[in-house]
């Protein structure tokens, strides 16, 4: 879509192809740096280099530590409600972990979490509405 609004003129934060494809690029390698390590899936990669394209490379840096900083109050929040026990279906959703009946009959399964894009989506939205793009 970022391609597209650039390749027609229309790309709504008023960035050239290089700045669109250096953000790209930084989206993709910064991320795929974690992907590697095997801390985050590959959709959360391609959702940061087409946030990158469609942005450009400076917005990035307080995009990833705003929706990092999003991530890390997310964590210690489902820290704490396990901890406490006092809201359980509260924490079991916050864990993105689907429920398991028998845990006898069902294979075990990696744990699957929240992924970063939703982090990197909330933390976009809150740049765009910052810097006045929507509204």
């Amino acid at each position: 879509m970022g391609a597209i609004a650039l390749g027609v003129d229309a790309q709504p934060f008023g960035i050239s192809w290089t700045q669109a494809g250096l953000g790209a690029a930084g989206g993709f390698c910064f991320l795929l740096v974690f992907y590697a390590m095997g801390l985050m899936g590959a959709g959360d990669v391609k959702f940061g280099a087409a946030l990158g394209l469609w942005v450009g490379l400076q917005p990035l840096l307080p995009i990833w530590l705003a929706a990092s900083l999003l991530a890390g109050a997310h964590a210690v929040l489902w820290q704490q409600l396990q901890r406490s026990q006092r809201f359980p279906r509260l924490a079991e959703a916050l864990s993105g972990v689907s429920p398991q009946h028998d845990d006898s009959v069902a294979p075990k399964k990696r744990q699957r979490h929240i992924p970063f894009a939703a982090y990197l989506s909330i933390a976009s939205a809150g740049w765009l509405l910052w810097r006045g793009s929507i509204l």
